[in-house]
């Protein structure tokens, strides 16, 4: 296992490398835009492997990782993942039942962006925060201008917002 610290970087957009078991903390994923700026794209939690878009097949990087909290994480040699693809039926069943779970967080993520208004917005992801992470503070956690990134408003909105809170 390996240990990051609070803002370590596990990989850059646009490498290549393993694959990573988060045991233990929350990962931001981000992605930097030509114009240079960084929006937060994902959130990676406990026991996910990642990155998803590479667990059937290698890829590059598709953003940078980096720990939101601290984190235990597993690295897993992109030849041993494979490998064990190929030659293991339930390996493959496990992997499907990966993807099915991030799929559903992602139609969770899905039905906090068309909340009808940004109030509902935030207090959606709040609760699903709190239902991963139930002892930490979403806005210690991650910056007003990430949340907003992530459900779609601006750092602003999410500031008024938690003044009134």
């Amino acid at each position: 296992m390996t240990i990051y610290k609070k803002g370590e970087t596990l990989f850059r957009q646009g490498e290549t490398g393993p694959l990573f078991l988060l045991k233990d903390g929350l990962l931001k994923v981000t992605r930097l835009k030509e114009d240079g700026t960084s929006t937060l794209v994902n959130l990676i939690l406990p026991d996910e492997v990642f990155p998803h878009h590479s667990l059937l097949t290698p890829n590059e990087y598709f953003g940078t990782a980096i720990a939101a909290i601290k984190c235990e994480v597993k690295i897993i040699p992109s030849s041993d993942w494979y490998d064990q693809l190929e030659n293991n039926p339930q390996r493959l069943r496990e992997t499907a039942l990966l993807l099915q779970n991030k799929l559903r967080m992602m139609q969770q993520r899905i039905d906090q962006l068309s909340a009808f208004s940004p109030s509902e917005k935030f207090l959606l992801f709040r609760q699903w925060f709190h239902s991963y992470f139930p002892d930490l503070v979403l806005e210690e956690v991650l910056t007003q201008e990430e949340i907003g990134q992530f459900i779609g408003l601006r750092r602003e909105t999410v500031n008024r917002m938690l003044r009134k809170l």
